[in-house]
This record gives structure tokens, sequence and C-alpha cells, in this order.
């Protein structure tokens, strides 16, 4: 049957974008952290919806399970194959058209192999603002950001991947073709496919096209990067510049003082605060009426931060380069992380009136399990999403950290849920986080997924494996 199947597949799309060679299918297989890898049939290279859609259908036909990819920047195994050998790899880089620009409805239409920077671009060829923004932008397509629904540095003023969305293409389990891209704002007329398909990790259908919102390109912008002694310090701050910028503001980024250390000390930036900075702010303000306006602003706030004892210290971008300083301080946390050693990940989101409740928590209760460790946190504050991650000592083997990761997931998932958050915020579930979700999510809420799951993929064809 492989062959047979294979040559099909061959006469749908062009021999040469079926890969079986390994050195070919190599780079489909594993995750982008390394922690997965898997094995394929074939990676399969669509270059059209309808081509998706044949592919589809024979799949069905075999009973063949199709794994999505786009960039491969997930972090959670979502868009790697299982070990059995009996997938295929659908890969979307292929479908790469801008295929409408609409200026005066604010709405772009592009198929989902763009990566989110050409997307951007796009926007910005037409005077626009696409302000979905993410450390893979490069890299990562429009079909993995809608599959996972991503949220970045500026989901406080425009929301995540589904705020952004108007409309969708969407190629079934059974290979149908869902034309829903449509550019209305207003559209009542039943229930909202649209959002079924967003953050369903490929698992109910295969994104092929979203029609996405845009907004007017910020005469300016101004950035800040602010010390204060804690968590709680902080949030204040967040109500502050929320009460002087309003919809102005549109990042408030943190991060603790070991993540500034662990920067300055794998990629030689200097330390911000000579004076070191319990917690340090990245805020930043968006503007349509003027550099001077945005400054104005900036500098308000900023003093009524220190004058109330909120912040402690305060640098401002005087220029783009400054700020692109400042920003690259956030942007290398993770690289920073990745070269001091192992790290145990947890991508969580709380209601911002207990974010520091939890963190009081739940460093009391890791301490309590017994075994030096440190917490590098940082994110997203402004919408409650923080990167609450654990480094064990660079001596832990392999089995010890296993034992241990196993330990600080069950302290940190239980304090999450204590505290009415969320165990995954914007990373996805996928295979990462499969079999903790159930122990976390409403029994209601996950019989009514496995009925939709049922609906709308009764072979279990689409990326088996993942969500649940």
């Amino acid at each position: 049957m492989s062959n047979k199947f294979l040559s099909d597949l061959a006469s749908l799309i062009g021999a040469h974008h079926v890969l079986t060679a390994p050195q070919d299918v190599a780079p489909y297989l594993t995750d982008w952290r390394q922690r997965y890898t898997g094995q394929a049939l074939a990676v399969v290279a669509p270059a059209t919806t309808e081509e998706v859609a044949a592919i589809v259908k024979r799949c069905a036909a075999e009973r063949i399970g199709i794994v999505p990819q786009g960039g491969n920047t997930g972090l959670c195994g979502g868009a790697t194959p299982d070990t059995s050998g009996t997938q295929i790899v659908l890969s979307l880089r292929r479908l790469q058209r801008i295929r409408a620009v609409d200026p005066l409805n604010n709405t772009l239409t592009v198929e989902a192999g763009v990566t989110l920077l050409q997307a951007q671009e796009a926007a910005h060829a037409a005077e626009r603002l696409f302000p979905l923004s993410l450390a893979s932008e490069g890299s990562c397509t429009i079909g993995g950001n809608l599959a996972t629904n991503a949220g970045g540095t500026a989901v406080l003023r425009y929301g995540n991947a589904r705020e952004l969305t108007l409309g969708l293409e969407v190629v079934t389990a059974q290979g149908e073709i869902w034309q829903g891209l449509t550019g209305l704002r207003k559209d009542n007329t039943g229930y909202d496919l649209r959002d079924l398909f967003i953050g369903a990790e490929g698992t109910l259908g295969i994104i092929t096209a979203a029609t996405l919102k845009l907004y007017p390109l910020p005469k300016a912008t101004a950035t800040a990067l602010v010390s204060v002694n804690t968590l709680a310090h902080a949030l204040q701050l967040l109500t502050l510049a929320q009460s002087h910028a309003a919809a102005a503001l549109t990042t408030f980024e943190a991060m603790s003082d070991l993540c500034l250390r662990l920067v300055n000390k794998h990629t030689q930036r200097p330390l911000p605060f000579a004076q070191g900075a319990p917690y340090a702010v990245l805020l930043e303000l968006s503007d349509l009426e003027s550099e001077e306006h945005a400054q104005s602003v900036l500098n308000t706030l900023l003093a009524a931060a220190l004058e109330k004892g909120i912040a402690q210290d305060a640098i401002i971008a005087s220029s783009l380069q400054q700020a692109q300083q400042l920003w690259a301080l956030r942007e290398r946390i993770p690289e920073a992380e990745a070269l001091e050693g192992r790290n145990i990940k947890h991508d969580i989101s709380l209601p911002l009136s207990r974010l520091a409740e939890f963190c009081e928590r739940c460093e009391q209760a890791l301490h309590a399990l017994g075994t030096p460790l440190q917490l590098v946190v940082f994110g997203h504050l402004g919408d409650g999403n923080l990167h609450y991650n654990i480094a064990l000592p660079k001596k832990t083997d392999v089995p010890a950290f296993a034992l241990w990761q196993e330990k600080i997931n069950r302290v940190v998932y239980k304090t999450v849920a204590e505290c009415s958050g969320s165990i995954s915020a914007e990373h996805g579930i996928g295979q990462l986080k499969r079999d903790t979700l159930p122990h976390y999510k409403d029994a209601t809420a996950l019989r009514l997924m496995r009925s939709i799951k049922q609906a709308l993929d009764p072979l279990g064809i689409m990326n088996p494996g993942k969500v649940l």
C-alpha cells in the first residue's frame, strides 16, 4: 500500500514535493526545542489549497495520519510526527501567496505558509500595521500562528491571533474546502466555525489561508526599561501606565534580575541598572499623534511612578537603536537560558489580581522540595502570561532531571490551578502537555472537546496524538 499511496501523492503534487529520502525528511522530524523526534512515511509539500484537499482525501481513504507543519517553531511538539513511521508530515511552506490587501477595509488575506514577517511587511507596504509580533517571526508561519493561537508582545493592546483574525479557509478532515475568508467584522449567521480551528493545533482541520485585521501605523513609539522591587510593584506600574496611556500602552514585559544576569553572562550585554533590579519592566507606547506626545506621556507616567515609590529607576530610549538594545535584553533570555543549561519551562496564564500571590506561593512550595534551583521568571505581564522557568544545577544528570521535572511540574501546575490560572497561555498543548491537560481542564470541557473532535475528524487522522 505504501508504494501505491506515495505514487498517488506524487501524481497529485509532483514527485519532487513528496520527500522520502532520510536526508530530505530529517529537518521535518524534530521539534524546535529538540525534545521530540519522530518518523514519517513521507513529507508532502502541496502548493495550493486544492492540492491540500486532494492529499487529505487520499489519506482519509487509507486512514493515514496527517501532521500539519508550518515553520516548525512550535514549543510543545505539536508539529512533530510520532515514531511509528505511518504518518505523513504535511508541510504548508509552499502556500506562500499574499492573496489580497484591502487598506480601506483594513484586512490582509494570506496563505498559511506566509511567514509572520512577510505578513507584517505586506501590511506595512500598504501603510498599515499587522501587530502580531513574536521572536520567531522570520520563520514562523501564519498557519502555525493561528493553529496555536499565538500571543507575543502586543497582546495587551491588540489581542492574540484569534482576535486578529476575521476569516479562514480550511481543509476539513474529509478533504472538503471551507471558504470562510470573510472580511466582515459582524457576521451573526450561526456558529463561529473560525474559532473552532484557531488554537486547535491542526487536530480538526488544516488552515490554508486567513483574512487578518490591520491597523493604522503608529506615528511614534516610546520605550522604557523600569526597575521595580517586586512583582506587586510591577502590577501597580501596569495600573498606573494604563491610567496615563490608555490604549497607547502596547507592551508591558517583565523579567527578573536572574534573567538580566543570564543575558549579561551569555551575550555580554551590560546590566542596565548599576544597583541591580529585582524586576525590570519593559514598556512601550504606540502613539497615533506624534513622537513628542508619546514621549510626554511616557515621561509623565515615569515621573509619577518614581514619586509614588512604585519604580526605583528608569531608562528611556532616546533613539530606535536604544529601544532595540532594551528589547534585546528581553528577547535574548531564552538563548541565555539554553546556554546556562537544563531548565524546566512553564508557559502559564493567571489573573493579574492573583499573579503576585501565585509567584510567592509557588516559590515557597518549590524550595520546600529540597533541591537547589533558580527561578527564571519573565513574560508578558500585561496580559498575565508568565514564562515561569526553573533551572536545576548543571551537574543534574538525565534521570535526576526527569524526576525533578515531574515533581516541579506538579507543584507549578497545582499552584496555577489553585490561583485560577491556565497551564498553557500561548504555546499550546501539542504532545508535551497532552497527558497533563486532563488533570487541570474541566471534565465537561474535555467531553465537549472530544465530541467536537469526533464530529469533525471521525477517523482520527488530523494530527493524531496531539491535544487530546
